[in-house]
């Protein structure tokens, strides 16, 4: 069983299991000062891998934040609630509750949450079309158009699984303009 994540506050050394829950004063082993550990009885279990939370089955053990009515399984890294099995959320070897999570992603805190993506083909087939109202600015935005697309190719396009066409059709687009560009362009130098 891997020791729990409790220190000796003079020494930080984590103190043996055996001094948890005694009910009285032990010295530290490391440095000897007086310690009294009380911790949830939760503490020295492994941790479950079901995500049902348990009911409490007895009095002294520690009930979840959320869910008084369900057996603690560990606290919250960043808060210290404890949590049961259904309130328990992994990110990146950190167990947090749901407001530590909600938190984090409002405040930007934890970056491994992705909630959104900006769309660079959507961007991309957009430069290609929306100019085409007014013809002109077409000069400008199908150059940027073609470089988005290709660009962006191998970026993630969406948090929901999309497929290359916006892309290729911006390109396709893009390309097009580029040429009637060029043409009206060569046209006009030759004097047609």
């Amino acid at each position: 069983m891997n020791a729990p994540p409790v220190q000796c506050a003079q020494c930080r050394v984590a103190p043996p299991v055996e001094l948890f829950n005694r009910g009285g004063l032990s010295p530290c082993p490391t440095c000897g000062t007086l310690l009294q550990i009380v911790v949830f009885p939760a503490l020295l279990r492994a941790p479950q891998r079901g995500r049902d939370g348990e009911a409490i089955l007895v009095n002294d053990e520690a009930g979840c934040f959320y869910h008084p009515q369900k057996r603690a399984v560990r606290p919250c890294d960043a808060c210290g609630r404890f949590l049961c099995a259904l309130c328990d959320c992994e990110i990146n070897g950190q167990h947090l509750c749901p407001t530590c999570i909600e938190t984090g992603k409002s405040k930007g805190k934890i970056k491994s949450l992705e909630n959104h993506r900006t769309l660079y083909d959507s961007i991309a087939l957009a430069l290609a079309i929306y100019p085409l109202l007014i013809f002109y600015f077409t000069i400008i935005t199908a150059p940027l158009a073609l470089y988005l697309a290709i660009r962006c190719w191998n970026m993630p396009a969406s948090l929901v699984r999309r497929t290359k066409v916006r892309c290729v059709l911006a390109m396709v687009l893009a390309t097009l303009q580029i040429a009637g560009w060029g043409i009206g362009i060569y046209a006009l130098a030759v004097g047609f």
